[in-house]
């Protein structure tokens, strides 16, 4: 019944689309007016604008790089460059940073960004209710030795640190403005929020006083849509006009074989799909019934059935462009008998376990393959769809009111914050903190060693099934320029997307 009523809802938001959308897309290969416009469909939209205080990747998708920056940003190749910071300097302990602000940098609401904006902004980390503000611990205190130069000590010295301050942690607010962050964004990007409507689009709007190189296109809006064929059906009908990640991949070919109209990307991401075990409670604080699953589950089959064979098997928690990454594929083949014998074992043959799927197109393709996967190991799945990002949000990643999710950790460099203390995979984090600290404070070769021993750890220690890489597929008209590759930060840089 499920599936009868999924595929009625699709069917009539194509048809939808469809009946309104056709003078959508003639009307943006018409007027210069309109090529300083561009749509992009989007999958999760944010439950708010408030990053600081409500997880999920949507938000600083949408803002990071846009509307808010931080002192560096993530590159599309994975270096990192310069942002609000022009440049800066390491001390020879590495454990104080210089950083030179940009000169004649300002807010949207015309003040000038200060260093008293970035001490104010990243002494409030500490305050934040969302757990990323971890990535922040290590800083021992900020000062604004003038008005264009900050100063960070550490606590210790770190390799991870300057990286994760690309991410929404870095994020500078105007020390003036930042009191209804759920729903207003000042910010010192190229981009204001011209409307944003929850749940449905955010309108930006490109800043005629930017500091920096000015955007491309006039506006740009994110329209979000929950049902993968009807967003490649906006596409079509020229609704939107760039889809941000397919999510439907066995439509990939129907854009690849017309390059007349559409171009087609294929690129990598930090997104690792992880199937989720609770390791603190219920039928997965047993190992054996862990080991069951990682044995149980065909990666291989549920990439190629569930997302088109598009993505890379990797093993762990880490991604090829990281300078840890090591192939881990080979730790838990895929053995359906001793996943079988596993269960036997532990007396588990036939009792049902929760299994959250928030609904997301990829999310409940891979549960479909899975349960079944999981059924002939004598596992019983109870799955419950969950509303994403309100509900899931709530109940499987605030509350831990799961045994088994899945889903796509798309932010950079995360596996000490999935499986750090708290988090809602409930990982005993004691058992890598001290190879994870040794390695941060070591030297670049001394760094990867021992993060590639803290991700096989976390493997063979079966505290999740980590199915597949997330490929970063962008369908765009063919007329439409500056798109990323690779999705290796927190942002969807809208800055370069313009019309040739």
């Amino acid at each position: 019944m499920r599936v009868r009523r999924a595929a009625a809802i699709a069917v009539a938001a194509a048809l939808a689309l469809a009946a309104s959308g056709c003078s959508a897309g003639a009307g943006k290969s018409g007027s210069d007016e309109d090529k300083q416009e561009i749509t992009v469909a989007q999958t999760a939209e944010p439950a708010n604008l408030d990053f600081t205080s409500t997880s999920g990747a949507a938000i600083g998708q949408a803002l990071m790089e846009n509307v808010y920056q931080s002192l560096v940003r993530v590159g599309d190749d994975g270096r990192l460059e310069p942002a609000l910071a022009k440049s800066w300097e390491v001390s020879a302990d590495r454990r104080t940073y210089t950083f030179a602000l940009q000169d004649g940098a300002t807010f949207s609401n015309g003040h000038p960004v200060t260093a008293q904006d970035v001490k104010s902004s990243y002494d409030r980390v500490a305050k934040w209710k969302n757990p990323l503000k971890a990535k922040m611990a290590d800083v021992d205190s900020v000062t604004a030795k003038d008005e264009r130069t900050v100063v960070i000590a550490l606590h210790r010295p770190s390799n991870r640190w300057l990286f994760d301050l690309a991410s929404i942690v870095g994020a500078v607010f105007d020390d003036r403005a930042h009191d209804d962050l759920a729903n207003t964004a000042v910010g010192s990007g190229p981009f204001t929020i011209e409307k944003y409507a929850r749940g449905q689009e955010i309108d930006f709007a490109a800043r005629d006083d930017y500091w920096g190189d000015k955007p491309h296109a006039r506006k740009v809006v994110f329209r979000y849509f929950k049902d993968s064929v009807a967003a490649a059906n906006a596409l079509k009908s020229g609704d939107v006009d760039v889809l941000g990640n397919l999510q439907a991949p066995e439509l990939f070919k129907d854009f690849e074989s017309d390059t007349s109209a559409y171009q087609v990307i294929e690129g990598t991401s930090n997104g690792e799909v992880v199937l989720s075990m609770n390791n603190a409670q219920g039928i997965f604080k047993d190992k054996r019934a862990r080991e069951a699953v990682m044995y149980a589950v065909d990666r291989k089959a549920v990439l190629d059935t569930a997302w088109g064979g598009h993505g890379t098997l990797i093993g762990g928690m880490v991604p090829p462009t990281d300078p840890y990454y090591e192939d881990l594929t080979g730790v838990w083949p895929h053995d359906a008998a001793k996943a079988k014998r596993l269960v036997e074992e532990a007396g588990l043959s036939g009792k049902e376990f929760a299994f959250t799927v928030p609904n997301l197109p990829y999310a409940t393709a891979i549960a479909n393959i899975v349960t079944s996967q999981l059924a002939d190991a004598g596992l019983k799945a109870k799955v419950e769809t969950q509303e994403f990002p309100a509900v899931w949000l709530d109940k499987t990643f605030t509350k831990h009111a799961y045994d088994m999710s899945v889903v796509n950790h798309v932010e950079a460099r995360d596996i000490l914050t999935v499986f750090g203390k708290g988090y809602y995979t409930g990982y005993d984090s004691a058992r890598i903190d001290a190879q994870a600290k040794a390695a941060d404070e070591g030297t670049e070769a001394q760094y990867a060693a021992g993060m590639k021993k803290v991700a096989r750890t976390i493997t063979e220690d079966a505290a999740a099934d980590f199915l597949f890489l997330f490929p970063n597929l962008v369908v765009a008209k063919a007329g439409v320029t500056g798109i990323q590759r690779n999705q290796v930060s927190d942002a969807f840089p809208i800055a370069g997307l313009g019309w040739s």
